[in-house]
């Protein structure tokens, strides 16, 4: 029986490579992949293993030196700027540094209203943008009037992911690419932030693609897990099976690297 699940994403033989001759990396090794619309998917790696590379691609902000990336199950067309900004409706981001993911020189309001006019809304009337950021900024436990005026760089690490999620809260795409969207934060403020994110993804029916290195978060959230190994995708299936039931020796390792508290730790490598 076929698969009656709307793809949102997908690819053939995506590959990266970076330099030439001597100096040629491999970075993204022909991955073929299948992301449904509303599944929580995660891409599990070690550092150096090419999720963030792959996230890059996905975004559109390098081009693969092989294969074909599939939009809604259209060939994905952004040779031109206007066309790229049309596809950047539908998918965005939450980079692991909030700091370096804001322009410097620009306050709270320009970026928010930014999000407002991308979504069509340039000619509401303004005190209707204020109610609209207001909402956004609620959604992530913020008060927009403590905000206004402000720059980025004067919110903490923990409200400046949160400035990122009022973001998508208003640009409601339909893929958010998060690569370690909690990295950088406290543990109570991790939990916070992965629940804001599945309540988004109840609400405007988003797909979220997690790219991170915390094989005890992909279990939590995802639905379908892979498991990147040096450019390559080594394992995939529900986090179930790959996770409780790992096949390959990589798996088995990135979940045994997992500290567990009712079992003494190895401190023997370290």
């Amino acid at each position: 029986m076929a698969d009656e699940r709307k793809l949102c994403l997908s690819g053939t033989g995506i590959t990266k490579v970076f330099g030439i001759g001597r100096n040629k990396t491999t970075a993204v090794n022909h991955v073929d992949f299948n992301f449904y619309e509303g599944e929580i998917i995660s891409i599990v790696g070690e550092s150096g293993s090419g999720k963030t590379t792959l996230a890059k691609m996905l975004l559109g902000l390098i081009n693969p030196t092989e294969g074909e990336i599939y939009f809604q199950g259209v060939k994905r067309d952004i040779s031109s700027h206007r066309k790229k900004k049309e596809y950047w409706k539908n998918i965005q981001a939450i980079f692991q540094d909030p700091f370096s993911s804001y322009n410097i020189f620009r306050k709270i309001d320009s970026v928010l209203l930014d999000c407002i006019h991308m979504r069509g809304g340039r000619g509401l009337p303004y005190d209707q943008k204020v109610e609209l950021m207001t909402e956004a900024c609620r959604f992530v436990n913020l008060k927009f009037d403590e905000l206004t005026n402000k720059y980025p760089f004067e919110l903490s690490g923990g409200q400046q992911q949160r400035l990122m999620i009022a973001r998508i809260f208003l640009l409601k795409p339909q893929i958010l690419l998060a690569d370690e969207p909690t990295s950088m934060i406290d543990a109570c403020s991790r939990a916070t932030i992965l629940d804001m994110l599945m309540q988004l993804r109840d609400e405007i029916g988003m797909t979220p693609i997690f790219i991170t290195h915390d094989i005890g978060l992909a279990y939590y959230v995802s639905d379908t897990v892979y498991i990147m190994e040096k450019g390559e995708f080594v394992e995939k299936g529900s986090a179930d099976e790959v996770i409780l039931h790992p096949k390959e020796p990589y798996t088995r390792r990135l979940i045994s690297d997992v500290p567990k508290i009712y079992e003494e730790w190895d401190l023997s490598t370290v």
